[in-house]
């Protein structure tokens, strides 16, 4: 089954969310809760369940971190997170400072995300704007 552009984006915003939520080891309640509500309020359009899809979701983004792949896992995302990089960015923001604090790796990601694999779609999104 093809999946619609706002479907695939969905999908790479909640991995993404993992990862970040994940990369410092520490989960919080707060963060769980930030996740939960955000995944629930996607338009989903998948016989997937949402549920079934998180859960495989973590499997990947803990192998990812465990292995050290976190950069790879989040630039695979990059095409997917691009089809609505403004709500990417507000929801990286959210998910790594709903606990209170930012952990380094959070930054790195954060940074690397923001910098390098959105600055494109960031920048002409703001443009249509003015």
């Amino acid at each position: 089954m093809q999946l619609s552009e706002q479907q695939s984006f969905n999908q790479a915003l909640i991995k993404l969310s993992v990862l970040l939520y994940q990369v410092d080891g520490m989960v919080t309640l707060t963060e769980q809760d930030y996740l939960n509500a955000m995944v629930e309020s996607l338009d989903w359009q998948s016989p997937i369940c949402r549920e079934a899809f998180l859960n495989d979701t973590i499997y990947q983004a803990r192998k990812a971190i465990d292995t050290g792949d976190t950069v790879t896992f989040l630039k695979s995302l990059k095409n997917d997170l691009s089809f609505n990089a403004e709500k990417t960015l507000e929801v990286a923001m959210a998910i790594t400072g709903v606990d209170g604090e930012r952990s380094e790796e959070e930054t790195e990601l954060l940074s690397l995300l923001t910098h390098k694999l959105l600055a494109k779609a960031l920048v002409s999104g703001k443009d249509t704007l003015q």
